[in-house]
């Protein structure tokens, strides 16, 4: 099972109790750095303070269950305005 699949799978319980869908899942490397992009979305305006209770939630999930080996930046995002 692919890093996307089984990070989706380990936080999207926690995450919808703040009535927020796990929109995407991304493991990329840009440059030197590897990037988890979580991209998240719910009916009304997604602030910042969202994002870091959002982050604040799936940190500790993914410290604990150890699923990605290599050393990486946890990035929260929302959709862009017009993004499906």
């Amino acid at each position: 099972m692919e890093i996307e699949k089984k990070v989706k799978e380990l936080i999207e319980k926690d995450v919808e109790k703040l009535g927020i869908d796990i929109d995407n899942v991304e493991y990329v490397k840009e440059g030197n750095n590897y990037f988890l992009r979580i991209t998240i979305d719910r009916n009304e305006i997604i602030d910042v303070d969202t994002c870091v209770e959002v982050t604040n939630i799936i940190s500790p999930l993914l410290d604990k269950a150890d699923l990605i080996e290599d050393s990486y930046i946890l990035d929260i995002t929302t959709k862009e305005k017009g993004d499906k």
